[in-house]
């Protein structure tokens, strides 16, 4: 029998949500317009100030502007999704979603991967979980499209993740 325990926290599921943000068209369109469009038109506003009024100090407040806004409105963007992504859960949601994990393949019921989580026992069949993924620190199974147990790495307080975590893709592919 493989088992793992671990801790889920907000910051896991923030990373998760970020990951899965940085994916989307939104994200990418969002970083090149504020990474790169407005900067460059305050770029062309202080090369205006500096050419044009003869005015270096002001030419070099809006470039620094410009530096920095390119530098943070990528973070500014992530920490306003976490944000609105937690303030999407009651308090009770989070409390049933927050805490200790247990996932267990056992032998002796092999059609389920069973989890004993903040908020009751579960049972998935192999069949309904599409696949596992992989990350710096983090195990992802995929229970849809959008949605996953994150298992991050730092939190593990028994079990062999790697090793789980084949087990898991086996048995996905054998169920599949």
């Amino acid at each position: 029998m493989l088992e793992i325990e671990y801790t889920f926290r907000e910051d896991d599921l923030n990373h998760f949500n970020e990951m899965r943000f940085k994916q989307t068209d939104e994200y990418l369109s969002q970083i090149k317009k504020n990474r790169w469009i407005v900067p460059g038109i305050m770029l062309l506003i202080g090369a205006f100030y500096y050419y044009y009024y003869v005015d270096l100090k002001a030419a070099l407040y809006i470039f620094l502007v410009a530096i920095l806004w390119s530098w943070l409105s990528p973070r500014i963007i992530l920490l306003n999704i976490s944000r609105q992504i937690l303030g999407s859960y009651s308090q009770q949601e989070k409390k049933n979603l927050f805490g200790t994990y247990v996932l267990t393949i056992d032998p002796a019921n092999p059609n389920y991967l069973h989890e004993k989580s903040p908020s009751g026992k579960n049972k998935m069949a192999w069949s309904e979980l599409l696949r596992v993924d992989y990350a710096k620190g983090y195990v992802y199974i995929y229970l849809d499209l959008n949605t996953a147990l994150v298992i991050p790495e730092a939190t593990l307080k028994r079990g062999d993740l790697p090793a789980f975590a084949k087990q898991v893709e086996k048995m996905i592919e054998m169920h599949g």
